[in-house]
């Protein structure tokens, strides 16, 4: 108990993402409080993610690389840290290994200094791949991690082999437990924790979780016991709920359990008393309260942030009702798809399906494309062979022809597309994002800035409920660019309209 327990911050970025949709923070409410930040003493920052940097140009208007530099040099003694799969760039296409590298290369120079790396099917070749890149992209630290689940295939020997891979892997120099649907009790982690801790004894192990069934509370401090250096939260407005442990909480209990930590108590106050009064301000929901424990979440295991756009996606919808109903549709879904991990992209995945099934009225009437890539192994091969039947339907869609031949997006030819001289910076968001948000972003940037864009009900939603109250409309496909939305109407709920 002599070595300081760390703290890393995940208020930017998961905190964010987990309550607030990814939206409720721009780069003058970061700036305004990251040198406060910085004097708070956490081990590194969570600082953002392709999700976020996306969100900074669709919803703000704001170049999310300039948001990268300014915090970085804002909180200098402070690591930002960047969350990816390594395999992908804002959009779902997977990236060929040129791209990944021009992504942690451009995220360094802009002052990027660690990297955590989770790829959604934990394999490690795979991840000692990505790790190899941003090593050689100069990534100061790179940080693994492996990401639970409870499933019939991902037992304690899953996990043990696994850690031992990455113990073997001279690029990686810290692993972390991520548990992003919050499953882990005190209990579990006695039996995770040597298998961890072991498998990568040369270096510190984190711990990162969500309060969605209020477990890390006790859970946390069993892992400081246990050896886990370092663990990941956010200050108390952006904490618990779906969000990750309250960094208040979690300190006053180190505390009283013997444990030191190196944090400024009085920077940390003023730091989250910034949060609060942004998300006063900006009528954002306000963490802090610890959820009741839900034994029935293990079912499904939607992590905090999807479960959050999955409720906000059905009342847009005007269909909040069926909020249930595709959780539990989810848990389904995810035994079709072959168990895949709950994490980007997989829960987006599981978590559209479902919701496409239960308002359908026949299950896999549609299915969204991204699915159809799934299962034609663009990511990767499930834990578990998939459902026949379900693997069959979905393959023989119409469009599933077409998307046998998507390729990895690579810079071969990209700046014969979209221009010589541009930055590396602009090229990767006009090679992942629509042209007419890139030219936004811009226009904002030299000075022609209109009112910012907000999250409300996107035009797409609205379309398509409109199109659910026609029904003469039985098919819908609406292209622009690369992205495909495809509408059918079931032969059976045609028919019953028709009736």
């Amino acid at each position: 108990m002599s070595k300081p327990i760390e703290i890393v911050d995940t208020t930017m970025r998961d905190g964010n993402q987990s309550l607030w949709g990814a939206t409720g923070l721009t780069t003058p409410d970061i700036l305004a409080i990251a040198p406060t930040v910085d004097r708070v003493g956490f081990r590194a920052c969570d600082f953002t993610s392709s999700t976020h940097m996306a969100v900074s140009v669709r919803f703000h208007r704001e170049d999310p690389w300039e948001r990268l530099r300014l915090a970085a040099a804002a909180m200098p003694g402070t690591p930002l840290s960047m969350i990816t799969t390594g395999k992908r760039f804002i959009s779902w296409r997977p990236c060929a290994e040129d791209v990944v590298d021009l992504v942690f290369r451009t995220s360094v120079r802009n002052g990027l200094r660690r990297v955590q790396i989770a790829d959604p099917m934990n394999d490690p070749d795979d991840l000692a791949q990505m790790a190899g890149i941003a090593k050689a992209a100069g990534v100061e630290e790179v940080v693994i991690g492996l990401t639970y689940s409870v499933s019939p295939v991902h037992t304690d020997q899953f996990y043990a082999e696994r850690a031992k891979a990455i113990g073997a892997c001279v690029d990686v120099d810290r692993l972390y437990l991520k548990d992003p649907g919050g499953l882990v009790s005190a209990e579990r982690l006695r039996e995770l924790a040597p298998l961890f801790l072991d498998g990568f004894a040369r270096g510190p192990v984190e711990l990162h979780s969500h309060g969605t069934i209020g477990l890390p509370g006790p859970m946390y401090m069993g892992g400081a016991r246990l050896g886990f250096a370092t663990l990941h939260t956010a200050v108390a407005p952006v904490s618990n709920g779906t969000s990750n442990p309250s960094c208040e909480t979690t300190v006053r209990n180190l505390e009283a359990s013997g444990f030191q930590h190196a944090l400024d108590l009085d920077a940390l106050a003023a730091v989250s008393e910034h949060f609060r009064a942004l998300a006063l301000d900006k009528r954002l929901p306000l963490g802090g309260t610890p959820a009741e424990y839900d034994a029935a979440y293990y079912a499904h295991q939607m992590p905090g942030g999807m479960v959050t756009t999955m409720r906000r996606q059905l009342q847009e919808m005007r269909r909040p009702e069926l909020f249930e109903a595709a959780l539990e549709e989810s848990g389904r879904v995810r035994a079709e798809f072959g168990w895949p991990i709950m994490v980007t992209p997989f829960s987006q995945f599981v978590g559209t399906q479902a919701v496409m099934n239960v308002m359908g009225g026949e299950r896999y009437a549609q299915i969204p494309d991204d699915v159809i890539v799934y299962f034609l192994g663009h990511f990767g091969s499930p834990p578990a062979p998939p459902d026949p039947d379900v693997a069959d339907r979905v393959l023989s869609s119409s469009h599933a022809a077409e998307l046998r031949k998507l390729e990895a997006l690579t810079l071969d030819g990209a700046r014969e597309r979209y221009g010589a001289r541009i930055s590396d910076e602009e090229l990767l968001l006009r090679m992942t994002m629509p042209a007419e948000q890139v030219d936004a972003m811009l226009a904002a940037s030299r000075g022609e800035r209109p009112a910012p864009a907000r999250p409300g009900r996107d035009p797409l939603v609205r379309l398509l409920h409109e199109v659910t109250r026609r029904p003469a409309i039985t098919y819908l496909r609406l292209e622009k660019d690369e992205d495909v939305v495809e509408y059918r109407r079931s032969p059976k709920e045609a028919s019953r309209a028709a009736g």
